[in-house]
This record gives structure tokens, C-alpha cells and sequence, in this order.
């Protein structure tokens, strides 16, 4: 399928949802931000979704974060102390934690925090397969007693997916939704101004104490805020979103269209930049509960029937320099990746071939039910190239062309495809999880515990466990290197190349964090 079409028909299907002019950006304390995507869900545990990740961080504070060189660092907590050779460990909070809602942040709210997050988590998993009592002595201090020692334990602690909340939010079931968005974060969620589809709004919590002490780097260091409000507006159309930016009707456009990148660079008044470093990796997700893809030899098909040079091109053609092929499991060139085996990743494919294979490993010819978000130009594009092949070898396609919301929402669902449910989604890998097995949410393979599709893959779980306890990088990296040949007999998704977003802003807009979009530590210097 030609780049060309693949624009157009991206262009087309956003279109309806597009909103109409939106007023000039407001004053030097409200930040107006455009996302990625509408906000689907409150809850950072339940969803992997970015957009919840990124609203997370805002409204909810971790006991240790990431800096921006990806090294750990204390956030709530003020110290630790460590015995029994590593198997005890005691977190203490530090002082002026406080939730929005006025209630002081306990211990046990941490503990009940931390028992959800490890319930869906992959490496809150393996952190609490490592825990024999978790508990809160007092109403500081946070107490692990493990089997044996865990060292990647406050790295487990600092994902972003491990929001601390109060204990009667943390204690709703890890596979509903919590009902309301309260943390301790350096903005408050203002739920009355929500307008679904279109509008998000945080203001500056006035009780929040950043941290004493150290450099703000990534989501690490003090959080201090300098703004009173942050609105977000969304706007499904690149074309809307991109003038709005020259305009100066929006300060910062999260996911600038590729296409629109050479434009936007002739303005002297926005800043282009990649903040993000761990990068996007095409993802095409298989749900393994039924058939056909519970089947291996014909989830290896399906691998073996798509160029990651092709999807790169529709997504990204238009700046080559940002994207990378022949990419396994983690971002090529960082400590973990491994060459082994992506040499099925690279084009020309004999669709002929790949029929008579796809045959011979069972399909008899099933509908399968296929997501894919057109309010996500990246997302419609890749799966636009991937849904070609997969008819091209003989699948019998239903290819439901939805708003990114609803597919969050369905791909939760384990029912069968007669009853709501799905065979494959599209999606992005982004985050920490590119770069390293511990929060790799698409590798895992422990059955209905894992990610949405839920595979069961005792070999890449042994390796998984083994990657942990490996006593040095040279080991880590040989564990990888077979988790990837593991993985290409036994894929829980087809990699579909990767590719670094850049992000745009406002010339005023100074002291944009790294990483994820975040809020805080930002100025509006207008």
C-alpha cells in the first residue's frame, strides 16, 4: 500500500471528529497542550495506555522516579534502611505528602498502592513474586520482607504505573477502573470541567511540597510548579492541530504529523524537538485466548508477512533520519538488543509463500476482528500497511476503524469476537519497556496476568525470572539475546519497526522537561 494513500485516507477519517477553531492560547499561567489522544481512562494500573501514563504523572506522585539518564532516584520517600542481608527492606516516607483530597499519605496507602500495581504490572509482577510479607509498621514507614534479595526493587517502585493513591482507590479490584482520580501529584484532575472527547484540565494543587533538594530531571527532583492551570485540547486533525500551533491558539502540540514537520519547521516562533528517548515501536498485538491466533505457527506467520521498511515509510517516510528497522524486542543500539533473528522482519515478502504457510499452520479461513485507531495518524498508518499483508496471505479481515478511546476500553475485553471481543490491535510500544525486560509489557508471557492479549509462554517467563537474578550486564544481555530467539518461535506480537516522535512548542514555552510530557518545571514566558 502506497505512503500516499495511506495519508489520505488518515486525513479523511479523522476529519469527522475534528473541533472547531479554539480561542488563542490563554495567559502565562495556563498552558494549553494538544494530546495524542483522547483521555480514555483514570486509572494508570488498568491501562498501559500513554495518555493515562501521561495524566498519571500529573496528577499522582511515585515513591522513587526516573531521572533522565534512567537512574533511580527518591521521590516520596526520604530514606530506606536495609537488613538481612538485602531480604528486609524499609521504605520511610518523607514529610508534607498529602492527597487531594486533604487526607495525609500513610504507609498502608502505599502498601495497598503497591499490591495493585504488582497484580498487573510486569515488573510489579516480579517484584512481588519476590515478597514474602509487605506491610506498614507505622504510619511512615514501608516494610518488604523477601525471599531473596531484589535489588531492582526501587527501580520496580519508580514506574509511573505504580501511582500512590489512597488505600480505598488502591483496594478496587486491579481489573476494574478506579472510579475517581485522587493522588498527592503536583496537579489536581478537575473532574467538572472534563468534557469527554475534547477536554482535560488539571490546576496547580496548592498543598503540594516538592521535593527538597536536587536537580528536576525527567520525573525525579523536585516538581515544582509554575503555572496555575494546564488544559488540554484535542484535536483529532492534524491539519487543525498544526495551525493551531502556528497560530498561537495552542502552546505545545504533543505528536506533531510527520508530514507536517517540515512546515512547522519554517516558523521561527516553535520549537522542534524529540524529548522522548525510549522511542515508539510498532506493535501488532495478537489475542491468544482463541483461535486462530492461540496457534504459534500461525502467529509466526503473520511476523514473517510484514516488512518493517514499509510500515516505517507510511509512518515516518517523510523524516527517514527518525526511524529504525530491524528492531526485536528493544530499541537497537541500546544495552539489551540483540540482531538475533530480525532478519524475518525485512522485506520482500513472497505473498504466495506466505499463503501456502499460512494454510499448512492451521487457518481455515475464521474472521478475524482487527482495531485500529484513526484519531492516531501513526497508528491508522501502521495499521493500514499490516492489515494489507494480513489479506494478502489469506486472512478474512474485519478491520474496525475506531476512536483510540474505544479501543482502549475493548481491548480489556476476554470475551470471543461474537461477544465484543478482538483477535489484534495496533498500538505503539513506548517507555522504559523498550529498553529493558523489567517493564517490557508485551514480552510477558504468564496467561492471564499479562498484558492485553494474554499469552502463556513458560520459556520467555523462566528467561524473564532468570534476567533478574543474572549477576552482571554481560549476563543480562546473553538472557535477552535468547529471550529474542524465544520469542520469534513463540511471538506474543509482530514488531513493526520504531520510530523517536518529535514534539512542538511554543518558542516561549522554556524548560520543557525530557521524557514524557510533563508540566511541572515548565515556564510560559510570555
Amino acid at each position: 500500500m502506497k505512503r500516499r494513500t495511506i495519508l489520505q485516507s488518515a486525513a479523511a477519517i479523522p476529519a469527522a471528529f475534528a473541533v472547531p477553531r479554539i480561542a488563542r492560547a490563554d495567559g502565562p499561567k495556563t498552558v494549553t497542550f494538544a494530546p495524542h489522544a483522547d483521555l480514555a481512562s483514570l486509572d494508570p494500573v488498568w491501562t498501559t495506555a500513554d495518555i493515562t501514563r501521561n495524566y498519571s504523572l500529573a496528577v499522582f506522585d511515585t515513591l522513587y522516579a526516573y531521572d533522565a539518564q534512567f537512574q533511580v532516584q527518591p521521590q516520596m520517600v526520604a530514606g530506606d534502611r536495609t537488613a538481612d542481608d538485602g531480604r528486609t527492606r524499609e521504605l520511610i516516607l518523607r514529610d508534607g505528602l498529602a492527597f487531594h483530597d486533604g487526607q495525609k499519605v500513610l504507609a498502608r496507602d502505599c502498601v495497598a498502592s503497591i499490591r495493585r500495581f504488582g497484580k498487573r504490572n510486569p515488573f510489579g509482577q516480579a517484584l512481588m513474586q519476590r515478597v514474602d510479607e509487605l506491610s506498614a509498621p507505622s504510619d511512615t514507614v514501608i516494610r518488604f520482607r523477601l525471599s531473596k534479595p531484589f535489588p531492582l526493587l526501587p527501580a520496580a517502585l519508580a514506574e509511573v504505573y505504580c501511582a500512590i493513591m489512597p488505600e480505598r482507590l488502591a483496594q478496587t479490584d486491579a481489573m476494574k477502573q478506579i472510579p475517581e482520580a485522587i493522588g498527592s501529584g503536583p496537579f489536581r484532575f478537575i473532574a467538572d470541567e472534563r468534557i469527554p472527547g475534547s477536554r482535560v484540565v488539571f490546576a496547580k494543587n496548592p498543598a503540594y511540597v516538592p521535593r527538597s533538594g536536587g536537580t528536576p530531571s525527567f520525573n525525579a527532583g523536585p516538581k515544582i510548579v509554575h503555572v496555575d492551570r494546564v488544559v488540554w485540547s484535542f484535536i483529532p486533525d492534524a491539519s487543525t492541530a498544526s495551525a493551531a500551533l502556528r497560530q498561537g491558539e495552542i502552546d505545545w502540540w504533543e505528536q506533531p504529523s510527520f508530514d507536517l514537520i517540515p512546515q512547522l519547521r519554517t516558523s521561527k516562533d516553535i520549537t522542534l524537538t524529540v524529548k522522548d528517548r525510549t522511542g515508539e515501536i510498532g506493535c501488532l498485538r495478537f489475542n491468544q485466548l482463541f483461535p486462530p491466533f492461540d496457534n504459534p505457527a500461525i502467529r509466526r506467520v503473520v511476523v514473517a508477512a510484514i516488512d518493517q521498511k514499509e510500515v516505517m515509510e507510511a509512518v515516518a517516510g517523510a523524516e527517514p533520519s527518525l526511524y529504525k528497522t530491524d528492531v526485536g524486542l528493544f530499541v537497537p543500539g541500546t544495552p539489551m538488543a540483540s540482531t538475533a533473528g530480525v532478519e524475518i522482519t525485512r522485506g520482500p515478502k513472497d505473498y504466495a509463500k506466505l499463503t501456502k504457510d499460512l494454510a499448512a499452520a492451521g487457518y481455515n479461513g475464521e474472521k478475524i476482528v482487527v482495531l485500529a485507531a484513526t484519531t492516531i495518524p501513526t497508528i491508522w498508518a501502521e495499521a493500514q500497511v499490516a492489515t494489507d499483508a494480513l489479506t494478502k496471505i489469506g486472512f478474512n479481515v474485519d478491520l474496525q476503524a475506531l476512536e483510540w478511546g474505544s479501543v482502549v476500553q475493548r481491548r480489556a475485553s476476554m470475551e470471543p469476537v461474537d461477544k465484543g471481543g478482538w483477535n489484534i490491535f495496533y498500538t505503539w510500544l513506548g517507555g522504559f519497556g523498550n529498553i529493558s525486560p523489567a517493564p517490557n509489557i508485551a514480552l510477558r508471557g504468564n496467561g492471564k496476568a499479562a498484558w492485553f492479549g494474554w499469552p502463556k509462554n513458560d520459556r520467555i517467563e523462566a528467561l524473564d525470572s532468570a534476567w533478574f537474578d543474572a549477576p552482571d550486564l554481560a549476563a543480562q544481555q546473553r538472557i535477552c539475546e535468547e529471550m529474542q530467539v524465544a520469542f520469534w518461535q513463540n511471538p506474543t506480537f509482530a514488531p513493526l519497526g520504531m520510530y523517536s516522535q518529535p514534539t512542538a512548542f511554543r518558542g516561549y514555552m522554556k524548560d520543557v522537561p525530557d521524557g514524557f510530557p510533563q508540566f511541572y518545571g515548565l515556564k510560559k514566558d510570555v
